[in-house]
Formats: C-alpha cells, structure tokens, sequence
C-alpha cells in the first residue's frame, strides 16, 4: 500500500477548514488542521508534512510568516498560499519565499486538489 500524502491545512474559518479537509481525504491524502499560524508551526514542529496549504490573513501569526518558518526549518515542505486577500505584492512576496502556488479563495476545490497533485507528483 502507498503511503499517504501527509498535508497541513491552515485557516481561521473553521467552516472552510473543515470543507477542505473532507475534499482532501476524499483525494486520499492524510490532512492535519491549524486554526491559525502559531497553532500551523506547533504543528509542523512535531510532524513532517509534504505540503501546506495556509490562508494569508491569520491571527497570532500571518501565512507568510508560516512560509518563511517552514521553508527556513523544513525546506522540502511543499506550500500552496490560498488567500482572499490576493494582490499582486502578496503573491510576489509569497512565491520569493519559496512558495509553489498562490491561488484566491474562493477556489474551486477540483482544481485546488489537481494542484496539490501536480506539486506533490513534481
């Protein structure tokens, strides 16, 4: 049997955490949840993720913030940026500091999981 993907999925909207994280394991991948970018790096202090996918505007601690963390500790951590605050200077600084991807919320979630397979199959 093929070992899972492990994902961290990261938003302060519980209810849009929650839709992703039953898409993602319907895709087949093992999903671990932070509710904001502190909670995100407590998380990936204590497993290996594969890939990340955080939401810019967060309280305690932004996604960039996050991206910086886990490509600065865990570099080989693939991360997805999914934000409704998209803009040219976020995406810029997003894909400076290593990210993969930076799509807007709302995203479609078949596309967001097509994504996920071509960062992960790369």
């Amino acid at each position: 049997m093929e070992t899972k993907y492990q994902i961290l999925a990261v938003d302060d909207d519980a209810s849009l955490l929650d839709l992703l994280s039953k898409e993602i394991m319907r895709a087949g991948y093992a999903v671990t949840l932070a509710y904001d970018g502190a909670e995100a790096v407590a998380r990936v202090q204590k497993k290996q993720f594969d890939l990340a996918i955080l939401d810019i505007k967060m309280p305690k601690m932004n996604g960039l913030e996050v991206l910086k963390y886990i490509k600065k500790h865990y570099p080989a951590t693939k991360v997805i940026i999914l934000t409704a605050f998209a803009d040219l200077s976020n995406a810029v600084e997003a894909k400076r500091n290593g990210a993969e991807a930076f799509i807007d919320k709302p995203c479609d979630v078949d596309e967001l999981i097509a994504l996920m397979n071509r960062i992960l199959s790369s």
